[in-house]
């Protein structure tokens, strides 16, 4: 299965041209592209399809999804082995 994950941008580059992301989604950290969403920044949260930020949205929702997704276990289905 492939969903949209909500993850936290931790830091923001630029790797030949492109806005790209270090996004952690609940203890797994990923590289994502930022060209959808070039205004994100540390701290924020997004939503990710397929290596791709496609949206914004806010800390409690991101939160919610993650624990949501943890608990049906999506995470682990998604990312393989989740840290606790």
């Amino acid at each position: 299965m492939c969903l949209a994950v909500p993850g936290r941008v931790l830091s923001v580059s630029d790797v030949d041209g492109v806005p790209m992301a270090e996004v952690d989604f609940g203890g797994v950290r990923k590289e994502v592209c930022l060209q959808y969403v070039p205004d994100a920044r540390p701290g924020d949260y997004v939503i990710v399809h397929v290596g791709f930020a496609i949206q914004q949205l806010d800390e409690e929702s991101a939160r919610q999804t993650l624990a949501n997704f943890e608990r049906l276990g999506i995470l682990e289905e998604e990312f393989g082995e989740v840290p606790r």
